[in-house]
């Protein structure tokens, strides 16, 4: 497995894309994004206020208990899973995941962006509330220990990639 944790438009998603075109082997690429568009859209569990936070009523935490334990049984069973997420509890969140993953072998990768720069791209990309980039740039990485972190200010997603490739080869 290989986690990336990164605050709103910080690149995971297209590291993840590139890490799917350099690993030698297949992998899956799940993420905190497919797990939101699973949920029932009128049953507010998450909500995206104007100041660029995310308010998470208590029944999501549940499904995404039931979530993390999903992706995990899917390494379990063989899959390779690179995971993009977001970290809004800093250490909390990490614990959580490693409590899904138990024993599983993982590659934590920290993805870093400047806060202005996410957030031009948050502005950019015209699919995110403005703000969300800014205020989760630095509170999803508080707490949080990583294998290997990269930053994507001034680096491309490919270069990322191969980097994070690089090192869970080693691992492997």
């Amino acid at each position: 497995m290989i986690v990336l944790n990164g605050g709103s438009s910080s690149g995971k998603s297209g590291i993840a894309r590139c890490l799917q075109a350099v690993l030698p082997e297949s992998w899956l690429a799940v993420g905190t994004d497919t797990f939101v568009e699973m949920l029932p859209a009128t049953k507010g569990l998450i909500e995206f206020p104007p100041d660029g936070t995310v308010v998470i009523a208590p029944e999501f935490r549940a499904l995404e208990a039931a979530w993390r334990d999903g992706v995990a049984a899917m390494a379990r069973q063989g899959a390779r899973v690179i995971v993009d997420e977001v970290f809004l509890g800093g250490a909390d969140s990490q614990n959580e995941w490693r409590r899904a993953l138990g024993d599983l072998p993982v590659l934590w990768v920290g993805v870093r962006c400047d806060g202005a720069v996410a957030a031009g791209r948050e502005t950019a990309r015209g699919d995110r509330v403005a703000g969300m980039a800014l205020d989760q740039a630095e509170i999803v990485h508080r707490g949080v220990g990583y294998d290997l972190e990269v930053d994507t200010t001034h680096t491309e997603a490919m270069e990322c990639a191969r980097a994070i490739a690089a090192r869970a080869q080693q691992t492997s």
